[in-house]
């Protein structure tokens, strides 16, 4: 019985150590991973026994081993939600974010039964690791046994040691060793990055200082209609050459682009680098409003209180009426008020009185009605300055809405049956193929929106620049660059003036097109519509 146990007690613990943090690791072939700081581990326990030592060593193992198992299990989510790992530093305030998602997705009682299995999943590794070393350490061996278990531990100790440094490229080893310490070099990675992460938000924040447009006016004189900019949920350069995704998507884009065309309008596309991919949208409408590269929450609360101007404070030192209409906010957004606009309008402003569409508020035509309804009736003889998102193509993606005339859209309640169509979330995503599937859809949807909006007010165009906030996750988009088209539509004297943001004619840009960095669109921006450049100015 005591050769079982010691074997059990080996085998927790080696499940630990190779626990994968990514989902790629997630294979039969993990199993066969020798951990280095197994056999460490083991000859420490075998050499100190049942002495007060032994127990001070078995805790701090316990609980290194549970906050590392933590942390694995965060990079696993973030990795197959973000397209990268957890930082402790800046992601501990996605949590609330990520348990809503799971609200939304799967109902509140499964959220919580997620929340529970989680937390009860974490207490039996520590609860198991804290078994497993007892094991080994009340292995009866004599004394002897034990003195030589010592000297031996430290040389296992030092080769996984070795082979962390090796693998983080910090020294080259003159040897192989016969596995990897994993989960130690996975410890020393989050310690490097918290230091890293503090040095890259203290340059930031002097970054957030230093603002060449500080003080300057006429910025936007040459602009003599609305402007909007027009935020797509998880619209991704995927749509462009996955397969999956560009035979659809770009046969909506190539339809509307000679319909918008043959109506007079002018079109220029490009693709951006968004700072975030999976999700965390607010990161990329911050980048591109103050032109900073804001990839996390600290250095996104950084940015808003630093004072810098956003793209919305100069339109309103230059005569516009800014606003935000952001359909998918619901809880207090108090980050608003130092973003420059004048209106603000969330979810409960917008008078929809229609069913959610799971985790989604209101369709994406009711919040482009809604736009023209209470922020372009023309009550306000002042241009829009006007930020809005659209969240129709946000997770779930089911059930996916239909165009509706426009002039058959009033409180919302038209869109219930829609609301009802379908299968849930929890029966949709237990395909990944069905999921794709529903994204595929819920994009084309959104683009259809826009631009039949943009088809509308072809005969007066407001300046319209919409673009993707982030491509959605890997799993989903079939592709991991964290890159979104960008598309700007209305009178040609302007859209031509930002060929630095988007270079290509029309609504399909080619597929090897460089991407521009999502932080330098404000500035591109502020520098296009000087008044000196007002010349030619058309319609």
């Amino acid at each position: 019985m005591r050769v079982v146990a010691l074997l059990a007690a080996a085998l927790v613990l080696h499940l630990v150590l190779i626990q994968p943090n990514h989902p790629a690791a997630l294979t039969w072939r993990a199993l066969l991973l020798f951990p280095l700081e197994l056999p460490a581990i083991l000859l420490m326990l075998m050499a100190l026994g049942q002495s007060a030592a032994s127990r001070v060593f078995r805790l701090v193992l316990t609980m290194v081993l549970t906050v590392l198992v933590t942390l694995k299990t965060a990079d696993f989510v973030s990795f197959s939600a973000l397209s990268r790992g957890f930082n402790p530093v800046t992601d501990l305030s996605l949590l609330d974010a990520f348990f809503r998602l799971l609200t939304g997705t799967f109902g509140t009682f499964a959220a919580i039964l997620i929340v529970l299995a989680a937390f009860f999943a974490l207490a039996a590794v520590a609860v198991l690791t804290w078994w497993a070393t007892g094991v080994w350490a009340r292995l009866p061996l004599p004394r002897a046994a034990r003195f030589a278990a010592a000297p031996l531990a430290l040389v296992a100790t030092a080769t996984a040691t070795a082979e962390i440094g090796d693998a983080m490229n910090r020294w080259t080893l003159p040897f192989s060793p016969p596995g990897a310490a994993f989960t130690a070099r996975v410890g020393v990675e989050r310690i490097d990055l918290i230091a890293d992460t503090r040095a890259r938000l203290a340059a930031f924040n002097t970054a957030a200082r230093q603002d060449p447009f500080t003080g300057t006016t006429g910025l936007f004189d040459a602009i003599d209609r609305d402007v909007l900019v027009i935020f797509i949920e998880s619209y991704g350069r995927t749509s462009f050459d996955t397969p999956f995704y560009a035979e659809t998507h770009r046969a909506t884009l190539e339809t509307a682009e000679e319909r918008l065309s043959d109506l007079g309008l002018s079109m220029q596309s490009g693709f951006l680098t968004s700072p975030t991919q999976g999700g965390q949208s607010w990161l990329a409408h911050t980048t591109f409003a103050n032109g900073l590269w804001v990839d996390n929450q600290i250095s996104h609360a950084a940015a808003l209180t630093s004072g810098r101007q956003t793209l919305y404070h100069h339109a309103a030192k230059d005569g516009f009426r800014t606003a935000t209409l952001m359909p998918q906010i619901t809880l207090d957004w108090p980050e608003s008020e130092t973003m420059g606009f004048e209106d603000i309008l969330v979810a409960a402003d917008t008078g929809y009185a229609g069913l959610p569409f799971n985790w989604v508020t209101m369709p994406d035509q009711y919040s482009l009605a809604t736009l023209d309804r209470m922020l372009r009736d023309g009550s306000d003889p002042r241009r829009l300055f006007a930020q809005v998102a659209l969240v129709s193509s946000h997770a779930p993606w089911t059930p996916v809405p239909e165009l509706l005339p426009w002039d058959a859209i009033g409180d919302g309640t038209e869109f219930n049956a829609m609301a009802l169509s379908g299968d849930p979330p929890e029966v949709v995503w237990r395909d990944h193929d069905r999921v794709r599937d529903q994204y595929r859809l819920a994009i084309d949807y959104s683009l259809q929106v826009l631009l039949d909006y943009a088809a509308l007010h072809a005969g007066d165009p407001p300046l319209i620049i919409a673009l993707g906030d982030h491509q959605a996750a890997g799993f989903i988009a079939l592709d991991e660059r964290a890159e979104v088209p960008i598309h700007i539509i209305g009178p040609e004297a302007l859209v031509s003036r930002l060929s630095e943001l988007a270079p290509a004619p029309g609504l399909l840009p080619p597929d090897d097109l460089p991407a521009v960095g999502m932080e330098r669109a404000r500035d591109i921006i502020l520098s296009a519509f000087r008044t000196e450049l007002s010349e030619g100015l058309g319609n």
